[in-house]
């Protein structure tokens, strides 16, 4: 069949783009879970103060912290969540582009496999 190999090459472009789509989705969704419970810590920390004692769990173990120092770890870890939520975001953007300029040539190339079936003769 004419063309097949650039068919083929096409599904195999799509199939990967849709199973990348797939894995940002399903990061990014990991990041919008964890997020809120970041911003709740946040909060929590802005309703101390200096008399006020902050522990860290390291492992088994609770250590002292500094308050500000764990204002500024949370206030940090809160800007790389969004920062990696907008770049999925703008990574699925992309993908859900390509994938628009695929629609087409597949829909064709389903078309043209249905009429190849339609015209193979059945063998008694």
């Amino acid at each position: 069949m004419p063309g097949s190999n650039s068919e083929g090459n096409l599904f195999r472009t799509w199939a990967h783009e849709v199973s990348s789509t797939d894995e940002i989705a399903r990061t990014s969704y990991q990041f919008q879970r964890i997020f809120p419970s970041q911003l709740l810590s946040n909060s929590e920390l802005d309703l101390l103060d200096a008399a006020n004692t902050i522990f860290k769990l390291i492992g088994p173990v609770l250590v002292k912290q500094d308050l500000e120092e764990a204002k500024s770890t949370v206030a940090k870890r809160l800007e790389y969540i969004s920062g990696e939520i907008k770049r999925y975001e703008g990574q699925m953007k992309e993908l859900e582009k390509k994938s628009e300029q695929h629609r087409e040539p597949l829909g064709k190339l389903q078309q043209d496999f249905q009429k190849a079936q339609g015209k193979v003769p059945i063998k008694v």
